[in-house]
């Protein structure tokens, strides 16, 4: 099994989260994160969050979990966060989402079948060991690193270089710069099985011989 893509479920979580943010003067991210998120039915969404932090993507990751009847789970660094993103997410009527209070790095290793992956580029959070510390789901999964328009992209000379984010131990099978909002960086990683980097498929000789003239040609598959 790997991640389907279904247009129909993106359109509905897209078209719910212009609706939310609406009141909240609308966002290009959050509606386009929903879609993605959605698209791919992701089973376990996971975001981080500060206080202080624009609430209108964790809205729509909450759109996009309430239509593929997923897990919306966001981390918060402390009490406060946790305060401030309830308080938010209860305003923009929204309750499909849980709340873990810890470290992200180390509350991030206790989470299975990660789908989809958001983090923040931005100030002092490490987001190249959050995604290190994470256990993807089986059938792949989408990872998002938003506010990546300048410290990320500073840091990485240009751009996230995903094979070392990432160590090597997934395969990457596309991966896109978005210049929406404050940027987006997008991966999408394969699912488990697939053939990998560091995983050579076993290839097959093939011999065949042309009839009229005789010569044989041998031939890798």
């Amino acid at each position: 099994m790997k991640l389907v893509w279904s247009p129909e479920t993106a359109s509905k979580a897209y078209i719910d989260t212009v609706k939310s943010c609406e009141l909240l003067h609308g966002s290009s991210v959050a509606e386009l994160i929903s879609a993605m998120a959605a698209g791919w039915n992701a089973e376990v969404i996971v975001e981080t969050w500060a206080r202080g932090g624009a609430i209108l993507v964790s809205i729509g990751l909450a759109v996009a979990a309430h239509h593929t009847k997923g897990r919306h789970i966001c981390i918060v660094p402390d009490e406060e966060s946790r305060a401030e993103y309830l308080e938010a997410m209860s305003q923009s009527g929204q309750s499909n989402y849980e709340i873990i209070v810890g470290e992200p790095e180390e509350v991030i290793e206790g989470l299975q079948g990660i789908d989809f992956l958001v983090v923040d580029c931005s100030g002092d959070n490490d987001f190249a060991r959050i995604i290190r510390a994470a256990d993807l789901g089986r059938r792949g999964a989408v990872l998002v690193c938003k506010n990546a328009a300048a410290a990320s992209r500073a840091a990485y000379g240009g751009g996230i270089r995903w094979r070392s984010v990432l160590e090597g131990k997934s395969r990457i099978v596309r991966s896109v710069f978005l210049p929406v909002g404050d940027g987006l960086d997008v991966a999408h990683v394969g699912a488990v099985g697939g053939n990998s980097g560091g995983v050579k498929k076993e290839s097959k000789w093939i011999k065949r011989i042309d009839r009229q003239s005789g010569e044989e040609f041998v031939i890798r598959k």
